[in-house]
């Protein structure tokens, strides 16, 4: 992996990101932000599951107005996702929005945007500026003949050199694209021409299967260039499934610590449990207990206390019993129908 693209830090509510900040996980809520009760519920669940910034759409004003009542029942900063009215985002930022998220071009006129800046200013709130590849300008789809991560690049710096001359610096950058490859070009281009923090993901990534196939390869390409400085797989489906995604892409790449992995093999004619079922259930399980530690699930004696022996501790059956194994090493037997209750137990006691 290369060095880390240094870049300035940036305060967003209680937490720093930039400089030498670990890369920050970020979803976006998908309930109605009007109703606060959901939205403070499924910002509670993102909490427990990873989340540490959260971005709410801001559609209408009772939507900029609701953030005030959210933000007193969470916990981690809170990002007013802005499109088309100026004055929601300021009303958002009125009403508690930690950082405001806004594409300058389809704000309206400089003097609108000024006011957003204005009102920014005043708070010392960061603007992120995000620019899609689907919302290029016109003449820039002309200048490089189609939309291509030339073309959004200079949209992004153009829109931050609006607001820097507006005399204003507290920005963090977004350039997306579903594309993956001009994503990742993209990004390689902004980070040699500028120091903002960059907020990294591949945008309208798709299901869960495709959308973790395409954010893994771009974010994976991406991250390991030492770019990026928060992060968001963008699932269509639910957002907790997002930050699983966005802590096993980190971990995987060596960016993060804590946690448990879990590794199981892929199934054979030889295995005789139902493997798939169990190795979902102990990675649903695991994700309750804060071990920095690697768990095994296999389904024969092929896979068993061999091919587990690189993990701390590990499950195999099909083979008769269940067994428990530590380090390659048969530690435990119990009835294969035992086998999910003895970890449980094994990790609510690990390291006594």
């Amino acid at each position: 992996m290369l060095p880390r693209h240094k870049t300035k830090e940036v305060q967003i509510g209680d937490r720093i990101i930039g400089g030498n900040q670990p890369i920050a996980i970020q979803s976006m809520t998908n309930t109605k932000t009007e109703d606060v009760a959901a939205t403070v519920e499924q910002i509670r669940k993102l909490t427990q599951a990873g989340c540490e910034i959260i971005r709410c759409a801001v559609p209408t004003m009772e939507a900029a107005e609701s953030l005030s009542e959210i933000k007193k029942q969470i916990t981690i900063p809170l990002v007013a996702d802005i499109h088309f009215d100026y004055k929601l985002a300021i009303a958002a930022m009125e009403h508690g929005a930690d950082k405001i998220r806004i594409n300058p071009g389809n704000i309206g006129s400089s003097d609108r945007v000024r006011a957003v800046v204005k009102a920014a200013k005043e708070r010392n709130i960061p603007i992120r500026v995000g620019v899609n590849s689907g919302s290029l300008e016109k003449n820039l789809v002309e200048k490089y003949h189609g939309v291509t991560a030339e073309g959004i690049v200079e949209s992004a710096l153009d829109k931050v050199k609006m607001i820097e001359d507006m005399g204003y610096d507290n920005l963090v950058i977004s350039i997306k694209s579903s594309d993956v490859m001009m994503c990742v070009k993209a990004h390689e281009i902004i980070a040699e021409k500028t120091d903002y923090p960059l907020h990294v993901g591949i945008t309208e990534a798709g299901t869960l299967i495709s959308g973790n196939i395409k954010s893994s390869i771009g974010l994976g390409l991406i991250l390991n260039q030492g770019i990026g400085d928060t992060i968001r797989v963008s699932l269509t489906g639910d957002p907790v499934e997002e930050i699983k995604s966005a802590k096993l892409i980190l971990r995987t790449l060596g960016l993060r610590k804590g946690g448990i992995e879990v590794v199981s093999c892929p199934t054979c004619g030889r295995t005789k449990i139902d493997l798939i079922g169990l190795a979902n259930q102990v990675e649903t399980m695991v994700s309750e207990f804060p071990l920095d530690i690697k768990v095994a699930v296999m389904g024969c004696v092929v896979n068993g206390p061999g091919e587990a022996k690189e993990a701390d501790i590990g499950i195999a059956g099909g083979i008769g019993e269940g067994l428990i194994i530590k380090h390659g090493e048969v530690y435990k037997k119990v009835p294969e129908n035992e086998l999910l209750p003895a970890l449980r137990y094994e990790l609510e006691h690990w390291g006594e």
